[in-house]
């Protein structure tokens, strides 16, 4: 099953919420179809054109936003009032501006994540969860991504060497959350994008399993590159702002909803261990680890078996009436 043509929303918005956040709304598919939030990763990756096409626009009601601080949100690249909890209010102020009773979330990586923490917060107005890259936010989580013995640094020796040099003078001082962090917050416009750069290629690099791109197109937006850099570093300086485990010692709220869970067998952003642990939480649960994938959701097979879960959670719906 292939993506859906491109299409444009029908509404876009602004949407006030707390502490003078804008966030950028926006619709697409059929105003009476079933629907379906989008939560983008990072966070602060914000939302891209193409999160539509895995949704069949004749009966879905497509909903995607940009979170507090990326893409065209305001005030951008701010860390003020940016926790976890605030991006669950939001979550839930959108279903509530909208009027939608229920709902399916649909997310990957960090999406994933902040999806798992709506529905354990309200899942009595969930339908259903589509899960990609499964994120848990735990100790182990942060090390695998970002430390010198994680499972990213150990594949991946000379791409994280280069993620390490914009804070070589800081390392054995500080951790390498904190160095990036102070750099991020400094007044040093230079020393910042170079940082943010480092950052954002990181990830870029290790997400997908076959990169078969300029490496200079890794970073075709500027724009997205700050948010994703400042806005990864603070939730994970301030762990997410969710205590340890959290998500897996909440899990029984959510056993009563049908889970899709898809997760890249090379996944090197998100380990793969997380989607298993999640999986063998919830019975409700499908797991599908896609061979030859790493974390993108644009990978074909990563593609496939999303468009496929969006549309088998339609029958779901259906069945359930």
């Amino acid at each position: 099953m292939q993506l859906f043509p491109p299409i444009k929303p029908f509404k876009t918005e602004m949407l006030g919420v707390s502490n003078g956040h804008q966030l950028h709304l926006e619709q697409t598919g059929n105003p009476d179809g079933v629907p379906i939030l989008f939560l983008h990763g990072g966070p602060g990756a914000g939302i891209s054109e193409a999160y539509r096409q895995f949704f069949d626009p004749e009966h879905y009601r497509i909903i995607g936003f940009d979170q507090r601080g990326c893409g065209k949100s305001q005030p951008f690249g701010s860390l003020e009032d940016n926790t976890s909890q605030l991006l669950v209010q939001d979550v839930l102020a959108i279903q509530n501006h909208l009027n939608i009773e229920k709902w399916i979330l649909f997310g990957g990586s960090w999406g994933s994540t902040l999806a798992l923490l709506v529905a354990i917060e309200r899942p009595e107005s969930i339908i259903g969860l589509i899960l990609r890259g499964i994120f848990l936010a735990r100790k182990e989580d942060y090390s695998w991504y970002l430390d010198k013995n994680g499972g990213a640094a150990q594949l991946f020796p000379e791409y994280y060497q280069a993620f390490l040099e914009p804070i070589q003078s800081k390392l054995g001082k500080q951790t390498i959350v904190d160095a990036y962090y102070d750099i991020f917050t400094s007044d040093n416009e230079i020393q910042k994008m170079a940082a943010i750069k480092a950052w954002f290629l990181w990830e870029a690099r290790i997400s997908k399993l076959h990169i078969q791109i300029n490496e200079e197109q890794l970073i075709p937006d500027v724009h997205r590159a700050i948010s994703l850099a400042l806005l990864e570093c603070h939730y994970i300086k301030h762990q997410c702002f969710i205590p340890e485990n959290h998500i897996l010692d909440n899990t029984a709220n959510i056993k009563a909803l049908p889970i899709t869970i898809i997760h890249g067998r090379y996944d090197t952003v998100c380990k793969l261990e997380s989607a298993y642990s999640l999986h063998q939480a919830l019975d409700n649960s499908e797991l599908s680890i896609i061979p030859e994938a790493g974390h993108s959701a644009g990978e074909t097979a990563t593609t496939q078996a999303l468009c496929i879960a969006a549309r088998d959670m339609l029958k779901f719906k259906k069945e359930q009436k």
